[in-house]
């Protein structure tokens, strides 16, 4: 009854900060990539809940962990408002829409696939992600390239980027090597006496418990036939997905393809007979298009995964059961490492070591977005035709120019290259 009532008065006191988060859910489009340009505008630019350093400070951080790191994010500016009570709503909130829409596809798939239903009218909408991926590179570029140094990373960030994007290290690997770099010279930020905090390192022990857990009872329940082995495999698999990927949902997908579509046709399943969950090739194709289309994290695939691999057990009540499995395995371990992380992360930011490292930390992370800008507009502007590929150069550089030179906002902007999409 205590936590009903503190959850209230959390909605109440917090009422404009969740409806903008709510409003966020359902217009976030492109990807992580795409989201930092949205939060950018709706957090910092319209709200003011964050400032422009700690958004970044946010990225980074949240770019060095595995999982959702927009999610991440997003969770952490709920965190810093209203602790961890307003850090769970905004999680719930944010990741809510985008999964009921995935949970529901693994229940209308058939019917999409009998109407051939297409998805023209979210044509534009990449293109657009990437305009807001370019706007909130160039405001952060101001913040965080300031010197030599930074300038070299950034350049050096950037064209890594380019040239490992589908790499699941490039990220973390990047982000690293930037903070070593600025560690180099001691003049300009000497380290100061500080005193020493004690650090609860307890917390990070319910993430591993949770871990081996799940792979026990998972292990278990297939080899002695368990009547609900299905569903602790379903919550082990998406744990493991979410405590394990780094680089977002580019690494995701291809995980999850081999586990549920690859896996269960190998020589060795086949030869054993192993029951494992799998889902049709053409399903997962599908379902991971339609994802691409709606707003929200990338990771919530998890939910629609969930109800497919359960879908054949013909209960409607297993199936739907299976969508909320799905999304808590898959963000559970964000959520835990975010948030069991980041008042670590706060005290080690006191030692002049790594408040040198954040210098090349968040030129690295300006670098990566630089790059993740001209390897997405590359990507979709050589599979389109030279018709196509005008009227998406023209989508990015006119979303751009919105978000920099007027106060149109970011909601409204989605709207309107939804409009155009349908139209062409």
């Amino acid at each position: 009854m205590h936590s009903v009532s503190l959850s209230f008065m959390i909605l109440l006191r917090h009422k404009k900060f969740l409806q903008t988060v709510f409003l966020y859910s359902i217009t976030a489009f492109g990807g992580p990539q795409g989201h930092y340009g949205m939060m950018l505008k709706a957090f910092v630019h319209k709200r003011k809940d964050i400032t422009e350093e700690e958004l970044i400070d946010y990225v980074s951080f949240c770019n060095m962990l595995p999982g959702a790191s927009s999610t991440q994010t997003l969770t952490l500016i709920g965190f810093k408002r209203g602790g961890i009570p307003l850090a769970l709503l905004t999680l719930l909130i944010w990741i809510l829409p985008a999964c009921t829409i995935m949970a529901s596809i693994s229940f209308l798939l058939d019917y999409f696939d009998d109407r051939n239903i297409q998805f023209n009218m979210f044509s534009l909408i990449q293109p657009m992600a990437i305009g807001f991926l370019l706007f909130s590179s160039t405001r952060l570029l101001k913040i965080s390239v300031t010197n030599t140094i930074t300038t070299v990373i950034m350049i050096v960030a950037g064209i890594c980027t380019v040239l490992l994007f589908k790499s699941p290290w490039i990220f973390p690997v990047m982000i690293v090597l930037g903070g070593v770099v600025t560690n180099f010279s001691k003049k300009r930020i000497p380290q100061k006496e500080q005193i020493r905090k004690k650090i609860n390192w307890n917390n990070i022990f319910i993430f591993l418990l949770l871990f081996a857990i799940a792979g026990y009872l998972s292990e278990t329940a297939t080899r002695y036939n368990w009547k609900y082995r299905k569903e602790m495999n379903l919550f082990e698999n998406n744990y493991r997905f979410g405590s394990l990927v780094f680089g977002g949902g580019d690494v995701l997908l291809p995980m999850m393809y081999e586990q549920y579509v690859v896996r269960p046709q190998s020589p060795r399943i086949l030869t054993t007979k192993r029951e494992v969950l799998q889902i049709k090739k053409s399903d997962f194709l599908t379902g991971s298009g339609i994802l691409r289309a709606i707003p929200g994290p990338v990771f919530s695939i998890g939910a629609f995964t969930g109800g497919m691999v359960l879908r054949e057990e013909n209960s409607v009540a297993l199936q739907l059961l299976g969508c909320v499995l799905g999304a808590i395995g898959i963000f559970l371990p964000s959520a835990l490492l975010v948030l069991f992380f980041f008042p670590v992360w706060n005290n080690l930011k006191k030692y002049a070591v790594v408040y040198r490292s954040l210098e090349g930390i968040n030129a690295s992370i300006v670098g990566v977005m630089c790059g993740a800008t001209f390897y997405l507009s590359k990507d979709i502007i050589m599979n389109a035709t030279n018709t196509e590929a005008i009227i998406k150069i023209a989508a990015i550089l006119s979303s751009f120019l919105f978000l920099r030179y007027t106060k149109i906002l970011s909601p409204v902007l989605v709207l309107i290259f939804l409009i155009l999409g349908l139209l062409m």
